[in-house]
């Protein structure tokens, strides 16, 4: 393992110009184990994103976040999260199988949002049980994932209960990026929209040497002031570091090359 890596996100090199010691980790390069591996530890993402059920509450539940006005919630963000959840516990030398269940997790962890929005941490939990049960899921695992799901939203009281937990809260609160604004109308967008919108990249790196955890982001300051940043994402950088201690590492936050926490 490289001294430092970089989560799957997109995002330019150092700001310092140095030379390539943050290894680029690429999307296809995410798998933990061999299939044949994987198949023994027990089920896979694969199987998850497979199932009829969970493509169709995460399709639903995107659509239902679109017409009460918030970003995009469907498989970008679900596939981008569990690569960001996997990368974040692997980069850091946790065993693979636990690396896999913290992408499930990610990948499930809005899956509620298809009954409500409110309190979907906890009603995505419940909906996660039952499925991951009909795919094989031995309980333990099972209850590593609901944890997780349950605990990931900080307007709902959520806080990192195990490593799996932390790298779903560190990976779902990493993802802004313009992609995610629905809103054809820039001259209608709200504060969330222009936030998001105002992001270019987004990307997390992580230094096992350093015990640390980083989040670094390209913002259009044109679109959006950094203090709208802060205005409406304070209580996930928190929850973020939180998370990071969790994981027995510091939290940082590089807005256009300057470091703010």
């Amino acid at each position: 393992m490289t001294e430092a890596s970089s989560a799957p996100r997109p995002g330019g090199e150092r700001p310092d110009g140095a030379a390539d010691t943050r290894a680029k980790v690429h999307r296809a390069e995410t798998k933990t184990k061999t299939p044949q591996e994987a198949k023994k530890a027990g089920p896979t993402l694969d199987a998850v994103r497979g199932d009829e059920r969970v493509r169709t509450y995460i399709r639903s539940a995107n659509q239902q976040m679109g017409a009460i006005g918030y970003t995009e919630h469907g498989e970008r963000h679900a596939n981008t999260c569990a690569d960001g959840a996997r990368f974040i516990l692997r980069s850091l030398g946790h065993e693979p199988r636990r690396c896999e269940l913290a992408a499930i997790a990610a990948y499930l962890h809005d899956i509620g949002n298809v009954i409500t929005r409110e309190k979907h941490g906890q009603t995505g939990a419940l909906l996660a049980k039952d499925i991951l049960e009909d795919l094989g899921f031995d309980h333990e695992e099972i209850a590593i994932v609901m944890g997780a799901v349950a605990n990931h939203e900080e307007e709902e009281g959520g806080t990192a209960v195990s490593p799996v937990s932390a790298a779903v809260i560190l990976a779902d609160k990493s993802d802004v990026h313009r992609s995610r604004v629905r809103n054809p109308k820039t001259t209608a967008f709200d504060i969330h929209d222009r936030v998001n919108y105002a992001a270019t990249s987004a990307e997390i790196k992580v230094s096992r040497k350093e015990k640390q955890i980083a989040l670094y982001l390209t913002i259009d300051t044109e679109v959006a002031a950094l203090m709208e940043y802060f205005e409406i994402f304070l209580s996930r950088m928190v929850l973020c570091r939180r998370a990071a201690e969790f994981l027995h590492c510091s939290f940082a936050l590089v807005i256009n090359d300057t470091r703010l926490l």
